[in-house]
């Protein structure tokens, strides 16, 4: 089976989009201002190699537990951010398409429906409570993920925005892109 792979955040999608639902939810849910101290000393202790990036991020995302109705805040958050899906990704056809990406499955999970992806693998963050039901997917855990969902593939083209973060996904493709916003490079590993 042949597929393409697609890093999310800053590769198709102009930008990141948990940044970017994170202000969305604070400017409707003013009650989230009183997390950015601990969102705060978490993103220090991670800085400081206190607190591995998960925790971290479990404390950026308890957020979430001041939203009332999250799905439905998704569901409208995607209603004016779909706009920053490059045009790019929109010009190729999706049917072998892969988004794969760090951040959480509930945010990305109706955008990649909407994009008609074959499949889309990203962080399991509990949307109740901002915790991690599983590892947070980056790195080589994005090739473990992909490696046990399927096991018969051939990766055509892979692209992301960053070599450091997606060299395992990259190294999986005949072609491999490093996208620096509407730029496509081929990079060739030496």
């Amino acid at each position: 089976m042949k597929i393409n792979l697609y890093d999310f955040d800053e590769t198709i999608y102009d930008g990141d989009s948990s940044v970017d639902f994170f202000k969305y939810c604070m400017k409707k849910h003013k009650s989230i201002y009183f997390n950015l101290p601990k969102m705060g000393g978490a993103a220090l202790l991670y800085a400081l190699h206190i607190w591995s990036k998960t925790r971290m991020k479990e404390t950026i995302f308890s957020f979430v537990q001041k939203v009332d109705d999250i799905d439905k805040e998704v569901e409208e958050f995607w209603k004016t951010h779909k706009k920053n899906i490059k045009q790019f990704y929109k010009d190729k056809k999706h049917d072998k398409d892969i988004i794969i990406s760090a951040s959480p499955e509930f945010l990305l999970a109706p955008i990649a429906k909407e994009l008609k992806v074959m499949d889309m693998m990203a962080s399991p963050v509990d949307k109740k409570t901002g915790k991690f039901d599983g590892l947070n997917c980056h790195d080589v855990e994005k090739v473990r993920r992909l490696n046990e969902k399927y096991t018969d593939y051939e990766v055509e083209e892979t692209y992301s925005d960053s070599l450091k973060s997606d060299e395992p996904i990259l190294r999986l493709a005949k072609k491999p892109y490093i996208v620096k916003k509407d730029k496509l490079i081929l990079h060739e590993f030496r």
